[in-house]
């Protein structure tokens, strides 16, 4: 181990040395004479299998030649059939995903997808698609320093990875060196009062704190939280990675409403630049990269090793479960109707205090509120903080007198309260839950103010756009995380979200799929409908807002408006200080505009 680190101090001071003698341009001398393009597997230029043993030594034996996930279902050395009839249940397991460098979350144009020989499928084509050639398992930010050198010197594509929760397709690449950090496990610490690595009082956070050093998940570091009797703003799903793209993309969670954005609870983190240098980013040094990190979008300004973050005292939570449904499919409109009183009704519930998660489908191909029947529904889980049933009670109050002229006679509708002692309690029981990995689907998203809800005709028809016809599998989501703190973090000075999450209360998201087998053109049918159509009908209401990035549209041609609004051009401005020459690119990344994809997988200078 102490040959590896010095081997690896000794590969990052070479780097130094050449910068500061002027040798810094060996990475666009090899990029001008391929074409303008990264150097691909196929490519004169890709490092010789000598250079890749050697960075494997310098590694310590942490270099992964990657394969497809599923390469044990196709004919060659690696088939085994046990393990392709596991894969079935293994890649729509988020833990699964999570510990394997390349299983995706979200497969993105998969060319070696799983075979189902149980059911009568036959394997086709195996090849490695979008997939990364190798993956550094780094475990020590020397080692994610390496990687990053490599890439730069050998001009070849890097991508980042944690956990795979990749709805965007940025954790994959073609042709590519992947870090993956999802190892880099150097341990979870609660700090009392906080205290910044450099002593750095600007935060202004008297507060508790939790130091994440590290590829852990949100279950890990809620275990630590709860211990300390504390809340940590986090993911819904326990799984989702927690100093990745999830917070560095903004971050709901059922805990918004009370604490801000997950991205507004970072107080200091510790980067790998593009150089290879390892900086400290917080309120007081590189504020511009601070900045960038905390809403602009993970993967494009530097590789995040560890973050420290707000806690916050626990509290008593009491909640709301509420679902409706049409008693028969003549019933529908009167739902639709129920719909939008509902929809209306979440800014005054925010303002309330309420806040939590729902979904809706109508026509859907399979029920859609648990343990019921009904293929046409709505459900949603509502928590206030700090307060109790009877102030629950009062915040839906309204909205339950407005509904309630439908019950038993056109609608079913259900209604329960509950209250729990911590906020761990409650996140157990009604939110937290392994969310749904593995499938091929079509999504966009937008963000609802005011406005746009109380527009009672455009909302009206938005709704009735992204309910689809039958046979459409259409689902809907929402959150109503925002409102609260969220609002009033729009005077945080070191902001990177999109500044439509300071006005909007609800984060809608429409999801399209299609049956197994389905081609490429009936793929294609459903992501324009989405994009165009049923996105289209939620901007027509909302056209300021944008979008949350990490659950939007990856196809979005205006992307840079949409996901990062009115923060682009300060964002833009910490890619050219600490990325001047593109190593850290993925799609719909601030500047990702500046590369295109070629025939080849490649990427290459646009201009």
């Amino acid at each position: 181990m102490l040959f590896n680190s010095f081997a690896l101090l000794g590969l990052l001071g070479a780097i130094a040395r050449a910068e500061t003698e002027g040798v810094s341009d060996v990475n666009s001398f090899v990029l001008s004479n391929n074409g303008g393009c990264k150097c691909g597997p196929s490519d004169r230029c890709w490092p010789a299998p000598l250079i890749w043993n050697v960075f494997n030594l310098t590694l310590g034996g942490k270099l992964i030649a990657d394969t497809p996930p599923a390469i044990s279902c196709y004919d060659g050395p690696q088939k085994d059939l046990a393990k392709c009839a596991s894969l079935q249940a293994d890649l729509k397991n988020s833990t699964y995903i999570g510990n394997s460098p390349v299983a995706p979350g979200f497969p993105v144009n998969d060319q070696c997808p799983p075979v189902n020989f149980a059911a009568g499928e036959v394997a086709g084509t195996c090849t490695m698609g979008g997939l990364p050639r190798y993956t550094v398992d780094a475990t020590n930010p020397l080692q994610v320093s390496a990687a990053v050198v490599f890439a730069h010197l050998s001009n070849i594509r890097l991508v980042i990875r944690n956990t795979g929760h990749d709805i965007l397709g940025r954790s994959i690449g073609d042709g590519s060196l992947a870090v993956w950090i999802h190892n880099l496990r150097q341990g979870i610490t609660f700090q009392k009062t906080y205290t910044a690595s450099d002593k750095c009082s600007k935060s202004g956070w008297k507060g508790s704190a939790i130091k994440i050093g590290g590829g852990y998940v949100w279950g890990e570091v809620y275990a630590i939280a709860e211990a300390n009797n504390v809340i940590v703003v986090g993911g819904g799903d326990p799984s989702v990675g927690c100093i990745g793209g999830y917070a560095q993309g903004g971050g709901h969670s059922p805990a918004n409403h009370n604490y801000g954005l997950a991205a507004d609870q970072i107080l200091e983190a510790q980067v790998v630049l593009a150089s290879g240098l390892i900086v400290t980013a917080n309120a007081c040094q590189n504020t511009d990269l601070f900045t960038a990190i905390r809403g602009g979008g993970g993967g494009t300004y530097g590789i995040v090793v560890s973050t420290i973050v707000k806690a916050h005292p626990t509290t008593r939570v009491s909640a709301q479960v509420f679902s409706m449904a049409p008693l028969t499919d003549a019933n529908i409109p009167d739902f639709m109707d129920a719909l939008a009183i509902m929809y209306s009704a979440y800014p005054d519930l925010a303002d309330a205090g309420l806040n939590g998660y729902g979904s809706w489908a109508a026509n859907s191909y399979a029920p859609v509120i648990p343990n019921l029947p009904y293929t046409t529904g709505y459900s949603h889980a509502l928590a206030i903080m700090g307060k109790s049933i009877t102030d629950a009670k009062n915040a839906f109050a309204s909205t339950a007198a407005k509904l309630s002229v439908y019950n038993g006679t056109s609608l079913f509708l259900y209604s329960d309260y509950y209250t729990f002692p911590t906020y761990a309690q409650y996140y157990r029981t009604l939110s937290g839950g392994l969310g749904p990995v593995g499938s091929e689907a079509a999504l966009g998203s937008r963000l609802l103010d005011r406005k746009a809800l109380t527009n009672t005709t455009g909302l009206k028809n938005m709704l009735n756009t992204v309910a689809g016809n039958p046979g459409q599998f259409l689902q809907n989501n929402f959150c109503l995380v925002s409102g609260g703190q969220v609002f009033k973090d729009r005077a945080e000075p070191f902001s990177g979200v999109n500044p439509g999450w300071r006005t909007s209360y609800v984060h809608n998201i429409v999801a399209g799929g299609w049956f197994p087998g389905a081609d490429a053109a009936t793929k294609a049918a459903v992501h324009k409908d989405i994009t165009e159509v049923k996105v289209g009908s939620m901007r027509a209401i909302a056209p300021d807002t944008g979008c949350y990035m990490n659950e939007a549209d990856r196809l979005d041609p205006d992307y840079l408006v949409n996901f990062y609004g009115g923060a682009l051009p300060k964002l833009q401005a910490a890619k050219r200080k600490y990325d001047p020459t593109g190593l850290f690119y993925c799609p719909t990344c601030v500047g990702s505009d500046a590369w295109k994809e070629d025939s080849q997988g490649r990427i290459c200078k646009a201009n």
